[in-house]
């Protein structure tokens, strides 16, 4: 197929923090060079820049401040610092007991230099500041495959062809993608990017390591109403962050979080591991649940929800991360999975990630005799990214192996009590082996959960969710979740699991309905937000997230 082709230096997979801190870096390296001809562009495959990202978000300046010294006096979106935290374990239903300061892991603890944020937001103005620094930047193009040279080396990638109907035939607005050449390429397309699953396999990247393991994130976005009797005011940048019920109820591992933002607004969520054991726990509804337990709900009573969001996350952390650099590129950002999971925090790494790989990639740049793989790994590991990754590489581990309640109080121990004595880590190394979609045990082991039906109060349906996401599909064209064996969701899972992914996505893209009294998998893709869940924790592997036309999927405006 002829193509339009055009070359750029590097090109960069994802418009989220780790893909414009490289941005960012690499035009401001270029600034400082003799040369100044370096070309750099950035593809994201949602509508705009921010519509397809999703945080908490709690943020820590450490990159920001490295990147952009001056930022405060850039009208940067941070303007909601930490003022209040509070730690809970939730014991039932109705009763919590407050986790003392003492009792939690240092690096969960929350400065005034840290800020409740909207992280769409905060990528919307590191845009503003790459596209000034000359960075072009391609929003509503997917990547959609890589392309190599001979040799195997990385040389570029294809955007999605637009225009093709759900047949696979041309359509009358068919437009080819555009091949886009570059000497690097860096990939950063958040958790489970379809691209960078390709090339930790095709370069056996992960060799060595613990498999990558990922969480769920649910979250939503209320209003306080103006005639409110409380004092907004005093609210802003207070922290509530939550473990035990519901999710003890199923000896899963999580936790939930409430934060009060700017403009009266608050951010509220649920964080589920997605090791979880039982086929009949649903993420979506165990965060329902969640907003009922009057901890979160005092909070919630007379505001108004106005947006939902979704999004998986990689949190293996260091013993889980693959090697990063290979011939052509790299592979940065939570694509690789640099979240610090003691912190619960990823975007701070993720932007280091990027600025590093950006310090590689123009040091070969300028090189007389440039290597086709960029030294990414000597910069990482001579940075404060690798020192604060391996501080918290045994808390997956710990939570894995032993529970909540034990394995949070080995990490407050790891990290208030040895620490603090021996200056270093512990001599010994809490890993988890198992993959995430290997955990699912048979119905006929399990115990069914029973969820209420919502309240249209504080708890809602998937329908009614989904259309607060802003998620638009064009209809007419292939189904980007692909099974590999059709025949496995009914004829294997629907009596090992009850086809868990009627549960596990919470988007509600999977269902089984009876045609001609016979039960079939039907997948309405139009829903999709694009979370990764489904590629994740399906027990057979059996589905591929693929992108769909360039501009698809949910269009978050301050999530």
């Amino acid at each position: 197929m002829d193509r339009e082709c055009m070359e750029f230096d590097v090109v960069i997979v994802g418009a989220g923090p780790a893909g414009l801190a490289a941005a960012c870096k690499l035009a401001q390296l270029n600034q400082q060079s003799d040369d100044q001809s370096l070309t750099v562009c950035v593809v994201e495959k949602g509508a705009e820049v921010g519509a397809h990202i999703l945080s908490g978000a709690l943020f820590e300046t450490t990159a920001l401040d490295e990147l952009f010294p001056l930022w405060p006096t850039m009208d940067c979106p941070l303007t909601t610092p930490v003022a209040d935290e509070q730690f809970v374990y939730l014991t039932s239903e109705k009763n919590h007991i407050t986790v003392p300061h003492f009792l939690t892991p240092n690096p969960m603890l929350n400065s005034p230099n840290n800020y409740a944020i909207s992280l769409a937001n905060l990528c919307r103005w590191l845009a503003h500041q790459a596209e000034a620094l000359g960075v072009e930047i391609f929003p509503g193009f997917a990547a959609a495959s890589i392309n190599y040279d001979q040799h195997g080396a990385v040389t570029g990638i294809i955007t999605s062809d637009m225009g093709i109907d759900k047949n696979g035939e041309h359509k009358t607005t068919f437009e080819a993608g555009i091949e886009l050449k570059a000497k690097y390429t860096i990939f950063a397309e958040g958790a489970r990017g379809h691209l960078g699953k390709q090339l930790i396999d095709k370069y056996q990247l992960n060799t060595g390591k613990q498999p990558q393991h990922y969480a769920l994130g649910i979250k939503e976005i209320w209003q306080k109403k103006e005639n409110s009797n409380e004092d907004r005011h005093s609210t802003a940048g207070q922290v509530l962050h939550s473990v035990g019920w519901p999710l003890s109820e199923s000896d899963s591992i999580g936790g939930g979080f409430l934060y009060h933002l700017e403009d009266d607004q608050i951010s509220v969520g649920l964080i589920i591991d997605l090791n979880y054991s039982n086929p009949y726990l649903n993420p979506f509804d165990e965060f329902q649940r969640l907003k009922h337990h009057p901890t979160f709900s005092q909070h919630l009573q007379g505001a108004q929800r106005i947006a939902y969001g979704v999004r998986a996350i990689a949190k293996g952390g260091i013993l889980s991360l693959p090697k990063q650099q290979f011939a052509g590129g790299l592979l940065v950002g939570c694509d690789a999975g640099t979240l610090n999971a003691v912190k619960i925090k990823g975007s701070h790494t993720a932007m280091k990630s990027g600025m590093l790989a950006a310090e590689a990639i123009f040091e070969q740049l300028l090189s007389a005799t440039p290597k086709l793989e960029p030294n990414y790994q000597t910069h990482f590991e001579s940075s404060w990214l690798y020192q604060e990754l391996q501080q918290s590489k045994n808390i997956g581990g710990q939570l894995h192996q032993y529970g909540t309640l034990l394995g949070g109080a080995l990490a407050t121990f790891e990290h208030n009590v040895w620490t603090k004595i021996f200056k270093r880590q512990l001599p010994w190394t809490f890993s988890d082996n198992r993959a995430d979609h290997c955990c699912l045990q048979l119905i006929s082991e399990s115990t069914p959960i029973h969820y209420p039906k919502p309240d249209g109060v504080l708890s809602f349906d998937k329908p009614s969710s989904v259309y607060l996401s802003g998620t638009q599909h064009e209809e007419n064209q292939p189904c980007h979740l692909q099974l590999t064996d059709p025949t496995i969701p009914v004829q294997t899972h629907l009596e090992h699991y009850n086809e868990p992914s009627q549960r596990y996505c919470p988007a509600g893209v999977y269902e089984i309905v009876l045609i001609d009294n016979k039960p079939k998998l039907q997948i309405n893709a139009a829903n999709c937000v694009h979370c990764k869940t489904c590629d994740i924790k399906d027990p057979s592997q059996n589905i591929t997230w693929v992108p769909p036309e360039g501009g698809g999927g949910p269009g978050y405006q301050n999530m």
